[in-house]
């Protein structure tokens, strides 16, 4: 496999983009491959053996389209299914799950919020994370429903979604947290409406930057970082109405990024 062989990122929709900017942006040489599985969102309401089989249906085609290392740029399919994807594929495999370590030991209030799909929330690798880090910390654990629904119909600025937001989050003020944990890879197109709505004093944490690191630090650790000189390719696939992928990942003047429809 060559070094310029693209990196793979899958998500239950269009959210996993928050992490393949992150991605793209510390590793400008490198080409990747995202597919958004819009058809099949959301992940976080499914039972646990159709988010398996739906990981291992993208893993799958990520690596029939050659990629050298996949990013499971869903905290969902993280949480439930990256230790079979591990076991089964031969392939690095890097996954995304919330952020609550940082929010726990940081924490001056010692009450903490997680907003997250129920998918998330009730797995048992989210379980086992949680129970590390919550010894004398209040965890308000929020399920997000409707939250990435709404963000697939490109209303993630929407007086619904505010709305939503502030009933979502009443649990979290009135414990007087000070740290709010993205737990869904969708969540950072809210921070504008979450911005609004919490305290100033409130700091809001998601997993973007800590994936593009340990991205960079697999690629290295086997030797698979690009040193291509070419412009670098970044494919963007949807198996529903690209529109909407398209709308978040395109700058003005942007023609580096292709996005297009595809059966997967």
């Amino acid at each position: 496999m060559s070094n310029s062989n693209p990196i793979g990122f899958f998500d239950s929709g269009v959210g996993g983009t928050s992490i393949w900017n992150e991605v793209i942006q510390l590793l400008p040489r490198e080409n990747s491959i995202y597919l958004s599985d819009s058809k099949n969102a959301p992940y976080g309401e499914k039972p646990i053996e159709e988010i398996i089989a739906l990981s291992k249906k993208n893993t799958e085609k990520l690596i029939g389209m050659g990629c050298k290392i996949i990013v499971v740029a869903c905290n969902t399919a993280t949480t439930n299914a990256i230790q079979v994807l591990r076991t089964t594929y031969s392939l690095p495999i890097i996954g995304i799950e919330p952020a609550i370590k940082p929010a726990a030991l940081k924490s001056q209030t010692k009450s903490i919020g997680i907003l997250a799909t129920k998918g998330t929330l009730s797995s048992k690798l989210f379980s086992k994370t949680s129970e590390l880090y919550s010894k004398n910390i209040n965890i308000i654990e929020v399920v997000g429903n409707g939250l990435v629904n709404l963000i697939e119909q490109g209303k993630q600025d929407s007086e619904e979604i505010k709305e939503l937001l502030t009933t979502l989050l009443k649990p979290m003020l009135d414990a007087k947290i000070d740290y709010l944990v993205l737990g869904c890879s969708h969540y950072p197109y809210l921070l504008p409406g979450l911005k609004e709505i919490l305290p100033s004093g409130v700091t809001i944490i998601d997993s973007g930057e800590a994936v593009a690191r340990q991205t960079k630090k697999v690629l290295l650790e086997n030797d698979l970082m690009s040193d291509s000189k070419n412009t670098p390719s970044h494919l963007l696939f949807s198996n529903a109405d690209p529109i909407i992928l398209s709308k978040l990942v395109h700058a003005e003047g942007d023609d580096l990024k292709k996005v297009s429809y595809l059966e997967f």
